[in-house]
């Protein structure tokens, strides 16, 4: 990688504080995913690919909800996977927790609200 694109491809990771806004946006985020599997694949996608620790959130609730719902396809299985390592990780490290620690935590919020 050249040096000149580090500050396209490397972000500083969030802190407690931002951990914490982090996690109220998992409780009150409504949005809906698209009830057609290839443009919210897409979406989500493109969500990931940002490294937005928000963009993984959206993509872990939404994909929460459908799983309740049991609708979910192999990819959006592939996706709800991703996102919840790189949310849990993202947090773990924010608020010295283990990912697993976090992973409960967020699960029971998506699923709670």
């Amino acid at each position: 990688m050249r040096e000149t694109d580090l500050d396209h491809t490397v972000r500083v990771p969030i802190d407690a504080a931002e951990a914490s806004k982090l996690l109220e946006h998992i409780e009150k985020w409504k949005g809906k995913v698209s009830k057609q599997w290839k443009a919210r694949a897409n979406a989500h996608q493109q969500a990931m690919e940002r490294g937005d620790p928000y963009g993984y959130a959206e993509v872990f609730k939404g994909l929460s909800k459908l799983d309740q719902e049991g609708t979910l396809r192999a990819l959006d299985r592939a996706h709800l996977k991703q996102s919840t390592q790189l949310l849990s990780e993202e947090l773990a490290n924010a608020l010295g927790k283990s990912p697993q620690e976090v992973l409960d935590q967020i699960e029971k919020i998506a699923y709670a609200s």
